[in-house]
């Protein structure tokens, strides 16, 4: 078996998005697709295979759990997909009930692999990745706010003029409806919002922020409404998160990890900014947030935590 080796469980839009960015990317030699959709899935595969002599050597397979062993990187995309009209919270029901059905095979093939949990709501269900599989935190890794926090800084970049490269900002919290921007922290090219806005006196500040963080928050529900589901964006940003750790990069993103003595937030899953490495998550950076961000953030985690107490985690 070629390495580094990814394991994707679910070959949904999402689940084939990743693969082909991730096939298209050259970074893992091995890649595993499993899915209740035999027949499909297949397709997916040989459609796939003919891309071949245009990438870098590769190894695509459709398989079952048993062919998880020796995986880097197990990647969960599997479950119910988001309707228009519904929250991602509203999914967990469904969702649960899948994990629990999927986690402990997964464990049992791969305990070594670091997961990688997408299914939403993330958050709740990467909480239950690590609850189920018994595994330490740091390598239960859920794809978290990097899209929204890319989003962000598109929109930004947009607004102000600049290249996206050179604004660097958070969404945090919950993947969902309470997550919140840090905008205290908040930077262009190395120089805090706070201060530059005073000086470019463009626009009404506090109004255009609202405005970017709303297009921020509706910008899936958007998509889903005109298409169904949103996945290409996902998908590069789970190829982010796998580049992080295949290439031990101890780069630093905005992933749903444990938080743990945080502003009095403990035992949920939360996005944080994050050192990702070959580990999985080295360190989750617990910054200075501004009084109103702490309200929003300590807002996301009670949130989370009704869901989790319902599903009896």
């Amino acid at each position: 078996m070629l390495k580094p080796k990814i394991s994707v469980i679910g070959a949904g839009n999402v689940g084939m998005r990743y693969i082909y960015s991730l096939m298209i990317s050259g970074f893992a030699r091995s890649i595993v697709v499993l899915d209740n959709n035999k027949a499909r899935t297949e397709g997916e595969v040989m459609d796939l295979k003919s891309c071949m002599p245009f990438v870098s050597q590769i190894e695509i397979s459709v398989g079952d759990y048993k062919d998880l062993k020796n995986s880097d990187i197990v990647v969960i995309t599997a479950g119910t997909k988001q309707n228009p009209g519904q929250s991602r919270l509203d999914l967990i029901k469904n969702n649960i009930a899948i994990f629990k059905e999927i986690i402990p095979k997964v464990t049992e093939y791969a305990e070594n692999a670091i997961f990688l949990i997408v299914t939403n709501p993330v958050d709740v269900l990467s909480y239950a990745a690590y609850k189920i599989s018994k595994k330490p935190w740091q390598k239960v890794i859920g794809s978290g706010t990097v899209l929204d926090s890319a989003r962000l800084r598109l929109l930004l970049s947009q607004h102000c003029d600049i290249d996206a490269r050179n604004v660097h900002a958070y969404v945090l919290g919950e993947h969902g409806d309470s997550e919140f921007v840090v905008w205290s922290r908040a930077m262009i090219g190395g120089v805090l919002f706070k201060e530059y806005c005073p000086m470019c006196k463009k626009c009404d500040t506090r109004t255009s922020f609202d405005s970017i963080f709303r297009e921020v928050k509706e910008f899936a529900y958007k998509v889903i409404e005109r298409k169904g589901e949103t996945s290409y964006g996902v998908g590069l940003s789970m190829t982010m998160i796998t580049r992080a750790v295949l290439k031990d990069e101890n780069s630093i993103l905005p992933v749903s990890c444990l938080v743990n003595d945080y502003y009095g937030i403990s035992d949920v899953y939360l996005s944080m900014p994050s050192i990702i490495n070959k580990g999985g998550i080295r360190e989750t950076f617990k910054i200075q947030l501004a009084e109103e961000e702490v309200d929003n953030l300590k807002k996301s985690a009670d949130t989370l935590k009704s869901v989790i107490k319902e599903t009896g985690l």
